[in-house]
């Protein structure tokens, strides 16, 4: 879980990349290496929550992550904060991931 925050700009994407790096941050997956699998075999689904989630540029939001598959998708959620000429958007990120092992062992993945 993580939450980003774009103070001044009203960047949904800019906010939602840091709600990933916020909670990638706080995990590390050494767990994959250590049974044996290439760390791009896993799949990490994200979810992202804005107000406003078809302004999320998703590739970019993908590219946070520094291996594995991404598939993101963006909901309705977060925070927008309106307050003469500035536009505070704040964002929440769920990463989970997936490894599967009869995939990955079998080389189809």
């Amino acid at each position: 879980m993580g939450m980003g925050v774009d103070l001044r700009g009203g960047d949904y994407t800019k906010a939602a990349v840091r709600a990933l790096r916020d909670a990638l941050w706080h995990n590390s997956l050494t767990v994959v290496p250590a049974l044996g699998y290439s760390i791009d075999d896993m799949q990490v689904d994200i979810e992202i929550g804005v107000a406003e989630p078809d302004q999320v540029d998703r590739t970019k939001v993908a590219e946070v992550l520094p291996y594995g598959r991404a598939n993101v998708s963006v909901v309705k959620g977060g925070l927008d904060i309106r307050e003469d000429d500035r536009h505070t958007i704040v964002a929440n990120a769920a990463a989970v991931v997936y490894l599967d092992i009869e995939a990955a062992s079998s080389g189809s993945a």
